[in-house]
C-alpha cells in the first residue's frame, strides 16, 4: 500500500465527523506525530502519524507552499 502524501498546511478531510460537526483539518505540526486543528471549531488535537494515515481521507486544499512531504 502507498502511504499518503501530505503537507503542513494542507486541509484534509477526515472519515469520522468532528462533534462540532466539521470533517475538515488543517495540518499544524508533524513529526513522529500529526498536529491538526478544526476548521469548525478550532480544537486542536495530536494524533500518532499511522493513526492519522487511517484516518485521513483526502486533501482538500493543499497548504500554502506547494511542496508535499512524504509520510515517512
Amino acid at each position: 500500500m502507498e502511504r499518503k502524501q501530505f503537507n503542513l498546511g494542507d486541509v484534509v478531510r477526515m472519515k469520522k465527523q468532528h462533534p462540532c460537526g466539521s470533517y475538515n483539518w488543517t495540518i499544524i505540526r508533524m513529526g513522529a506525530d500529526i498536529k491538526i486543528k478544526c476548521e469548525g471549531c478550532g480544537r486542536v488535537v495530536m494524533l500518532p502519524r499511522m493513526q492519522f494515515e487511517k484516518r485521513m481521507v483526502r486533501i482538500e486544499r493543499p497548504g500554502a507552499d506547494g511542496t508535499n512531504i512524504s509520510g515517512t
